[in-house]
Parts: C-alpha cells; sequence; structure tokens
C-alpha cells in the first residue's frame, strides 16, 4: 500500500453535491483537484475511505456556511480531524475575479495545508438546537415589529395619529379598535393587518415559553441564570447570547471577546497618522445587537429592582458582586460619555463594549471550580 505521511483534503460545500480537493503534505507536495461528490453521509464515507487508504493522516476542512455543521460531525466521528473555516476570515487576493467550485476547493486545501485558516467555534447538536430555537424567537419578534409597522403606515397615509406616548399598550390597542374608517376595502386590510399583529404577537409568547422550557435541561442553564443578574439580561437575552456566543471560557480575554462581537472600534493607521473609524461589526450580529440592547438599561442609576432581586439572589455570591460592580461602573461610563458630548448611540456603544467584559467575567467566575452551583 502506497502511502504517505499527511494530507489535507477540502470540501467546497453546496447544496447537492461538494467539490474535493487534495493537498499532500510538504512545501512541494501536490494539490490535485479530485472532482465532485453527492452531498450525503454515504459518499462522504465513501470518499474518507478511499483516502485513509493512501494517506496515514488526513485532515478535512471546509467553509461554514448555510449547510450548517452535519460534515464536521460525520468527519469527526470517523476519527478525523476538521476544521470549519470562518468565511471572513479566509485569505483572498484582491486581483482574482474568477471563483468556482474547482478553485476554492483547491485554495482551501492549500490554506489548510499551509495553516492559515482561522477555525469557527462547532456547537454540539443540543447547543444548534437551541440556537435554532432563539434564532426562531428573534425571527417573531422581527416579524411582529414590521407588521405593527405595517399598522402604523396605514394610518398614518389616513390621517390617523396616535395622541398618546406609549404605542401597543392597552390604551393604543383600544384606540385601534375604535378607528371607524370610510371605506369597506381600508376597514378589511386594517382588520388582516391587526389580526397578523396578534397572530405573530401570540408566535413569539409561544417560543419565549418554549426557550423558558428548554432552558433547565440545557448545559448552559447554570450560566443562564448568572447572566441574568446583570442588568438588561433576562432570559431570553441570556439564552440567546450563551446559543450564538457558545463557550465563553473559550475567549482568553474580555478584548477577545469585544473582537468577536465587533464592538471594538477599526482602524486604518499609516505611518505617523492614526486614523479610527466605527465599530468593526464584525463577529455575531445577533449577540451584538442583544449586548446593546441591553446596554441601554445603564442610562440610569444604579439600583436593583423586586424583579432583578429575585435574579441575583439565584446566582452564586461572586456573580452578584460583578453584576453591582457593572451597574456602578457602566452607568457612571454613560454619564461621563454624555456630559462629554458624545451622542446617545455613540456612549452606549462603549457602554455594550464593557458589558461584553462583564458578561466574560461572569462566566470565568461560574466556571472557576470554587463557584457555588445553582438550583
Amino acid at each position: 500500500m502506497e502511502e504517505h505521511s499527511t494530507a489535507y483534503v477540502a470540501f467546497d460545500t453546496a447544496k447537492l453535491r461538494n467539490a474535493v480537493a487534495v493537498a499532500e503534505g510538504g512545501r512541494g507536495g501536490e494539490i490535485r483537484y479530485l472532482g465532485e461528490i453527492e452531498n450525503t453521509g454515504v459518499a462522504t464515507a465513501r470518499l474518507v475511505h478511499k483516502l485513509s487508504k493512501k494517506y496515514g493522516t488526513l485532515r478535512f476542512c471546509y467553509e461554514a456556511g448555510p449547510t450548517g455543521y452535519g460534515l464536521y460531525r460525520q468527519v469527526t466521528s470517523l476519527g478525523y480531524e476538521c476544521t470549519v473555516a470562518a468565511p471572513s476570515l479566509i485569505p483572498r487576493k484582491p486581483g482574482d475575479r474568477v471563483k468556482t467550485n474547482r478553485l476554492d476547493a483547491l485554495s482551501l486545501a492549500r490554506q489548510l495545508r499551509a495553516g492559515d485558516l482561522t477555525a469557527v467555534w462547532v456547537p454540539d447538536a443540543r447547543h444548534e438546537a437551541m440556537r435554532d430555537l432563539t434564532r426562531a424567537r428573534q425571527a417573531a419578534s422581527e416579524d411582529l415589529r414590521r407588521k405593527r409597522q405595517q399598522v402604523s403606515a396605514l394610518l398614518l397615509r389616513l390621517g390617523r395619529v396616535y395622541p398618546g406616548k406609549t404605542t401597543w399598550g392597552k390604551a393604543h390597542t383600544s384606540w385601534l379598535a375604535s378607528q371607524k374608517l370610510d371605506h369597506l376595502e381600508q376597514r378589511l386590510a386594517l382588520e388582516e393587518l391587526l389580526l397578523a399583529v396578534r397572530q405573530a404577537g401570540e408566535r413569539m409568547r409561544r417560543l419565549e415559553q418554549a426557550i423558558g422550557e428548554a432552558v433547565p435541561s440545557w448545559s448552559l442553564a447554570g450560566l443562564v441564570t448568572a447572566l441574568m443578574a446583570l442588568r438588561g439580561i433576562d432570559l431570553i437575552a441570556a439564552s440567546t447570547l450563551l446559543a450564538e456566543i457558545g463557550d465563553l471560557t473559550r475567549f482568553r480575554t474580555p478584548r477577545e471577546l469585544m473582537g468577536y462581537l465587533g464592538l471594538v472600534p477599526s482602524e486604518r493607521s499609516t505611518g505617523d497618522r492614526v486614523r479610527r473609524g466605527g465599530l468593526t461589526k464584525t463577529g455575531n450580529r445577533r449577540a451584538r445587537r442583544i449586548l446593546i440592547e441591553s446596554a441601554w438599561s445603564y442610562r440610569h442609576p444604579p439600583r436593583v429592582g423586586m424583579a432583578k432581586l429575585a435574579k441575583l439572589e439565584a446566582a452564586p455570591p461572586a456573580v452578584r458582586d460583578i453584576a453591582w460592580k457593572a451597574q456602578t461602573r457602566l452607568s457612571a461610563r454613560y454619564r461621563a460619555l454624555t456630559r462629554a458630548g458624545k451622542l446617545d448611540v455613540v456612549a452606549i456603544a462603549a457602554v455594550a463594549r464593557e458589558l461584553a467584559a462583564f458578561v466574560w467575567a461572569v462566566a470565568q467566575a461560574v466556571s472557576a471550580p470554587s463557584a457555588t452551583p445553582t438550583a
């Protein structure tokens, strides 16, 4: 049997077929295109078995995308290393203007051999299921917001403006029900839009209830409880944050988590000239959105309400100290920035960046051996 030391195998994945390329070990090792195989478990297992007869060590990779992590789980279950590469961090030549499945597979194999690929964190099957559930809730929330906007837009076109301050409460709902439109067609349109709003709201409540029922049996249930001690973070926010980020302890420092969430300023400096811009907004946009929404609660002075008190008592003592420190520091930070003339949105972005550091600290406290387990 002819056997080489190592082969680096790359898949360019698609819905139906995967393009495959292999790079043999060593700087001068051959890189060749093997063709396309069906995107099925049987075809993948057949390819792995065939390559294992020729090479002593196999390493696989593919680019993270809509096909998910099934290929990763199958390859690792067969006993081989597999890298799921972060698409935004794959090196690309600026002058390349040709993109095909074959060229992508060859490029991935070459970069895997050179060690130029950055791997994403791959969740287990249960964690991915929680991520799907929290994303379904976010989609329902966005759908509800759009449908409410359609109702408001229709009434605005007809000159009907709600005189109150807060919309979509009981008073606003009563006002909507009292509107008498002149034409039957407009009345039917409004009724259908209001029905869609009610259905979207019911859908979101069902998903929130499902999240609440799923969290206690989740491996990160203790960390969810701990994060709820932080101001502005409830069950839904904590579950969504952890479902998107995953294992927080993989970040060695808070600054790494901030960079992962895209909450650090961009920079284009050269020579003696330093130019810093807005947030990079890289990484996971859903987790970044949760932190920014939570950061708005730190506009107010530090205090602990009755609802938050119960969540604080459920957290370990070390987490309670972190939560109070976060309140005092971030509230002061917001006030200092706004007094300096910063816009609210700029100040909130800075608060969200520091809130990410406190989230990291909570994860470290919970994972520490001396942490008190929660009920």
